[in-house]
């Protein structure tokens, strides 16, 4: 066991908080940053809240993919509220200050939630890999019992997976400067002031964790080979672009959250660019949420036709139908 000297003590500052970098010390422009990131926000969260209540109340989207959808955009809706809240407050108000414990907070929901979305959108590569090269064995492969496994495996997997990051990161005093480069608390711009003892152990789960990441995208490539293969088979033009419509979104988004956090974690930090490191994290913070309603639920007739249902409802309940119909009469 490792016991430090007095002196070795002496180089680590306790850091209580954090300050997090203002892309503009224009208050004008950190009042337009709170009003574009608040109606981006907005938007994502009523496009994930209306897709999960269409799937949740049509009988209808019933199925392992809508299921699996519907878990989707519960994982989006946390990874967006976990950065973008803190920021558009931060930029309102001129603080840009975070807590230390609000830093763990964010790092542990934020692994969780992004960690969850990743191995969802494994199952439904899958998923969509059984329904179009194998469906006649579907109903049999995709039973109820084990698309609701699977999705509490990847929740579970995820927490402890976030816990053990987490915990890693925080469990040793923090060093050097408490300012930290990016609008929320980014796994390597945290490491990069917390001790090297603490740096050394996550290079290693970080290590572990791209060959899991590298296992999934091999998966899916994979999958998607066999997927393709079989859909450019298909005699009908009008089959083979609603089964490509049904998964290539699914590759596209997987390739779009790997690739940017791939920049993120392996590439050099940026203490001098607060424009390019904006730019870097939305692509897998902001931008995953608030396209993921848009490429799978506006492109779906089944949705589209459920959200209609919806809003029917809510502005035209039934009282106020039988009254315009007592009125025509």
């Amino acid at each position: 066991m490792n016991y430090r000297s007095p002196e070795d003590m002496r180089n680590y500052t306790i850091i209580m908080e954090f300050f997090l970098m203002e892309f503009s010390s224009i208050r004008e422009l950190q009042v337009l940053h709170a009003i574009l990131f608040l109606l981006i926000y907005i938007a994502a969260l009523m496009g994930n809240l209306l897709t999960i209540t269409a799937i949740v109340t049509d009988p209808h989207l019933h199925s392992p993919m809508y299921f699996f959808l519907s878990n989707l955009s519960l994982s989006d809706l946390g990874c967006i509220s976990v950065t973008l809240p803190k920021f558009i407050v931060n930029s309102l108000t001129g603080n840009q200050a975070i807590s230390l414990l609000g830093c763990a907070a964010q790092v542990f929901f934020y692994i969780f939630f992004a960690a969850t979305e990743l191995t969802l959108l494994v199952a439904m590569s899958y998923d969509r890999f059984v329904a179009i090269c194998h469906p006649l064995h579907y109903g049999v492969i995709m039973t109820p019992f084990r698309c609701l496994w699977v999705a509490i495996g990847s929740w579970v997997c995820s927490f402890i997976y976030s816990a053990l990051h987490t915990g890693n990161m925080f469990r040793l005093p923090f060093s050097g400067s408490n300012m930290i480069h990016q609008f929320f608390c980014d796994i390597p711009h945290v490491l990069k002031v917390s001790s090297s003892e603490v740096r050394d152990t996550e290079y290693i789960l970080l290590a572990t964790s791209s060959t899991v990441v590298l296992f999934c995208f091999v998966f899916l490539v994979i999958s998607y080979t066999y997927i393709f293969s079989a859909v450019f088979k298909m005699p009908s033009v009008e089959g083979r672009l609603k089964a490509l419509s049904t998964c290539s979104p699914q590759l596209i988004i997987f390739l779009l959250f790997v690739l940017a956090g791939m920049v993120t974690v392996l590439g050099p930090l940026s203490d001098t660019s607060p424009v390019q490191n904006l730019l870097i994290s939305m692509t897998y913070t902001i931008l995953p949420p608030f396209m993921n309603p848009i490429i799978y639920s506006l492109r779906n007739m089944k949705i589209k036709i459920a959200l209609g249902r919806i809003i029917k409802t809510f502005f035209f309940p039934k009282k106020e139908m039988s009254i315009f119909e007592t009125i025509k009469k």
